[in-house]
């Protein structure tokens, strides 16, 4: 029996989510107890005292602490440079002794670079956008002090940008990184990231490609995994992030690889493999939160509720992401816990204004949240721009989506097309996304005959359309048992919907055109 919480009137939980709140807005400060902080390296290499420290401070810590901070530094230097993650404390060391350097060379354009890329990486692993402004005010510095030829600056400032969900600035810029270095590897993974935000998985490949020519690590690994994914190769995809998890040098690194392969294989509804890559993540990086997260999902399909529970609230006090808000408001939701899950949408809608005013686009979460919990027609506004922008498959499957919840699912069936044939670009293997084209197909009264694009659906004689959707749904079927065959867990919410909705198609009648072989 599943070990259900109960609803307690929201007290306890809307205290909790008004700590997070308060984190949120002081700033998501990190203290590390670690004694490499705030201690001193001679010689201009890593000088990690606070700007304005004065002689009569803390005492100088001992030389095993400084060099301690040397390597921790090295080592956040060396991953950020790479595009590589590292850990949060080593991350903190950088930045300070970046600080501390430029502000007695404020002309170091290289130094304002790292110290841009390494605001950017802790922007990321704590969800903070206001990282995010401060990474640009460094990489914009480094490109002012060094107008020509800096391609570390571009290159960074095309990673906050795909950061941001801004694809086509990312492009713009690492395509003029890409005229400066062209045979520099590090080069290519934002614009492998760029073309595929904007749905251009062509492009992404071509890129892909001569980012194999110039390396083969790690992190070229795990770029690769994620184009062989968005293309349907999900047994290449977990091969390629085996590989790099087993060769990753530094525990940061490899917790990210591992939590990857998580997700893989969460997608494939192998519910206790996810569970045992994500429990290692956290496990060698107890930071890596998007693991943790990972973890939630899992023991929710495995029927451990509380457990879900407590990890979801640990990684989204730590790493307050909409996506995650969204996913435990759902869950909430399933659970019949309704005042849990309004506090956590508007947490959501809470997170997304603070993100968009340090210019990180939340239109894609937003819009999926309106759709089904808000207003559907807002969605389709705020989800077509986005679209016209970057049309990834994503943006395709959430815009048919919301087309569909607000009732003009005729148009919602060329997005939702888009989002699940690889002709058309959707070649990624998702449970939602054949689930919203199958209850779109559902809505229309589909005949038994495959779906055609431009086919016009059956049209039931008045009075009979719901006896039309069920006697007549043969594509609505096969992709409902689709959603259910990929992942039978991959929404608290969707799949007992899908589950309902194929009892009430039954099995296909006598004569109901081809048979159905899903």
């Amino acid at each position: 029996m599943d070990d259900k919480p109960q609803e307690t009137g929201g007290g306890d939980e809307t205290r909790r989510q008004d700590e997070i709140r308060g984190r949120v807005g002081r700033g998501r400060r990190m203290r590390f107890g670690s004694a490499a902080a705030g201690c001193a390296v001679l010689g201009g290499v890593l000088v990690l005292l606070p700007w304005g420290h004065r002689a009569d401070g803390p005492p100088e810590p001992a030389p095993g602490a400084r060099a301690q901070a040397v390597v921790a530094g090295a080592r956040a230097q060396a991953a950020v440079a790479g595009g590589v993650p590292a850990s949060l404390p080593d991350l903190e060391v950088l930045v300070e002794e970046r600080e501390r350097h430029l502000k007695e060379h404020p002309k170091d354009a290289e130094s304002w670079a790292v110290l841009g890329a390494a605001r950017l990486e802790q922007g990321r692993r704590l969800a903070d956008p206001a990282r995010y402004s401060r990474a640009e005010q460094a990489l914009r510095t480094s490109l002012k002090v060094r107008p020509r030829g800096n391609a570390e600056a571009l290159r960074g400032l095309a990673a906050l940008a795909n950061a941001r969900r801004d694809h086509p600035a990312a492009l713009e810029w690492g395509e003029r990184a890409l005229k400066l270095e062209p045979k520099r590897w590090t080069t290519y993974p934002p614009l492998v990231e760029a073309y595929a935000g904007l749905g251009d998985g062509e492009a992404a490949g071509k890129m892909l490609d001569r980012l194999k020519a110039l390396r083969s690590d790690p992190a070229v690994m795990a770029r690769a995994a994620a184009v062989y994914r968005d293309k349907g190769r999900q047994e290449d995809a977990a091969a390629q992030l085996a590989d790099a998890a087993a060769a990753a040098g530094e525990p940061a690194e490899r917790a990210s690889y591992l939590e990857q392969a998580g997700q893989l294989a969460w997608e494939r509804g192998d519910r206790e493999d996810a569970l045992r890559h994500f429990q290692e993540a956290v496990r060698i990086d107890p930071d890596q939160r998007a693991a943790q997260v990972g973890q939630g999902r899992a023991l929710v399909a495995l029927g451990r509720t509380t457990e879900a529970l407590s990890a979801y609230r640990a990684a989204l006090a730590r790493q307050p992401l909409p996506e995650y808000a969204l996913e435990l408001g759902e869950l909430y939701e399933s659970l019949g816990l309704r005042q849990a899950a309004r506090v956590h949408y508007d947490l959501l809608r809470s997170l997304v204004r603070e993100a968009a005013a340090h210019g990180v686009g939340g239109d894609l979460v937003l819009g999926r949240f309106e759709a089904d919990h808000g207003d559907p027609r807002a969605a389709v506004r705020r989800l077509r721009t986005e679209w016209e922008r970057q049309p990834s498959t994503a943006v395709a499957d959430a815009l048919g989506w919301a087309l569909h919840r607000s009732g003009r699912s005729e148009e919602a069936l060329e997005f939702a097309v888009r989002a699940t044939e690889e002709t058309h670009g959707g070649g990624v293997r998702s449970a939602l996304h054949a689930f919203h084209r199958g209850m779109i197909e559902l809505e229309l009264g589909r005949g038994g005959s495959p779906l055609l694009v431009g086919v016009p659906p059956v049209r039931a004689e008045p009075g009979t359309r719901g006896r039309s959707r069920e006697l007549g749904g043969g594509p609505a079927r096969r992709h409902l048992r689709e959603a259910l065959r990929i992942n039978p867990y991959f929404s608290p919410l969707r799949v007992p919907q899908a589950k309902a909705a194929l009892e009430r198609l039954g099995e296909p009648p006598v004569g109901d055109g081809p048979p159905d072989w899903s």
